[in-house]
């Protein structure tokens, strides 16, 4: 599977994001071919037709849809190219947080790695109209680069994303209060970069250095979940990510997944979704998923 690396210097300054149009894109990226990207991406629709597969989600390409999507998420384009008008903004992945002095900011942000509702929304005209705007400046910014450039890019990056955090918090009645809250956010943080090693809400307390009780009251105030089922929910997800994308035995995913033997694997997995891991492959390569 291929991967797009970020490039840094592409929009001409020394700065870890790009913005451009749909004409901008690599030749082979929006192909039907399976492939991601080692940045965040947030890809603007003002005029679109076909559908994509974001992991193992079929979104509905329309007009004034914006689609979030996180580095290393799996992707395929079925587009009608002569049919498309879109933007995209792209950066890495520390990049935000280094830009605003914020090392969890991303995660912040409730339309990058979200697991329990759609990575994407279908933007309203005042909200699509705001959001092109904004783009627009940034881009001549970039474009006419002076001395002062970086502090306004960060200004309006900074507004551009927390105004569509809100919409999208609203949209799918997420939370949408402005609280600091370190733990969850430290806590979805070291998810994901944790998720293949540690499995018990113990583990991620003992990380982070504070008690199991304490973890799981910031989780449930920030996430109205508990921290034990959003680190089920990942390990579900990346679980199916392997036995579609995968070549990997049951065994073998078991083992990448520390479990202690393959039959607690298929019990986790069958109690989650109904099916065993070898009948959800099956399916998913028939095409009955």
């Amino acid at each position: 599977m291929k991967t797009f690396h970020f490039k840094r210097k592409a929009c001409g300054v020394e700065l870890s994001m790009n913005m451009g149009t749909y004409d901008h894109f690599p030749s082979d990226y929006a192909t039907g071919e399976m492939h991601n990207t080692d940045y965040f991406e947030i890809l603007i629709f003002s005029k679109a037709n076909g559908y994509m597969i974001l992991d193992q989600k079929h979104i509905n390409l329309k007009d004034r849809l914006i689609i979030f999507i996180s580095p290393f998420q799996r992707r395929q384009w079925f587009l009608n190219s002569n049919d498309i008008h879109a933007e995209y903004l792209i950066f890495q992945e520390d990049f935000l947080n280094d830009f605003f002095s914020d090392k969890l900011f991303t995660f912040r942000l409730q339309y990058f790695y979200q697991l329990q509702t759609p990575l994407a929304l279908n933007a309203n005209d005042v909200l699509f109209d705001k959001v092109k705007r904004i783009n627009q400046e940034i881009k001549e910014e970039l474009l006419d680069y002076k001395c002062d450039s970086e502090h306004l890019i960060r200004s309006l990056l900074y507004f551009l994303l927390i105004r569509i955090n809100r919409d999208y918090a609203l949209h799918y009645q997420l939370d949408t209060k402005t609280q600091i809250n370190n733990y969850a956010y430290q806590f979805k943080q070291l998810l994901e970069k944790y998720i293949c090693e540690k499995q018990r809400t113990e583990d991620y307390a003992e990380l982070m250095g504070i008690s199991r009780i304490t973890l799981n009251k910031a989780v449930k105030i920030q996430f109205n979940l508990t921290s034990s089922q959003l680190i089920k929910d990942r390990l579900l997800f990346e679980i199916e990510n392997l036995l579609i994308y995968s070549e990997l035995s049951i065994s073998e995913i078991s083992e990448k997944l520390n479990f202690s033997e393959a039959n607690h694997l298929n019990r986790f997995f069958k109690h989650q979704t109904g099916l065993t891991p070898l009948i959800y492959r099956q399916d998913y390569q028939n095409g009955s998923l």
